[in-house]
């Protein structure tokens, strides 16, 4: 038996917005974008990679009272969004930087053996990028 991770979700509230970082700053290719009922999911992925990530509206499909607490959670910034890994740190981190995401840690050796920059995606996702062993 094998088992592999296929798709990841990621709250976001402006599609657009986040679109324009993850395809542009962090080079992710677009896949899918779907509009239904007023809302909108982008599905985007590393070229050659199987995963997706659908960048989805807290109020798509959910009621009033979950959407308004999950957009909450998101626009605090209390969500992680995903830890990417790149072969360049600094160059990726400087790309990142250059596009406007908020820095919250330029790049650095952790203790635990990574060395890795957080930024925040526009809706205030915490998204970490790591160098790739």
């Amino acid at each position: 038996m094998t088992i592999a991770v296929s798709t990841v979700f990621v709250p976001v509230h402006d599609p657009d917005a986040a679109i324009g970082f993850y395809r542009d700053a962090l080079c992710l290719e677009v896949r899918n974008d779907v509009a239904s009922d007023g809302f909108r999911w982008v599905t985007v992925g590393a070229p050659g990679q199987d995963v997706g990530i659908v960048l989805f509206q807290p109020h798509g499909g959910r009621s009033q009272t979950e959407g308004d607490a999950l957009l909450s959670l998101v626009t605090k910034g209390s969500l992680q969004a995903a830890i990417f890994s790149t072969d360049d740190l600094d160059a990726t981190f400087e790309k990142v930087r250059a596009w406007g995401a908020e820095v919250l840690q330029e790049p650095a050796s952790q203790p635990w053996g990574a060395r890795d920059c957080a930024v925040r995606d526009p809706s205030g996702n915490l998204v970490r990028i790591a160098q790739a062993s």
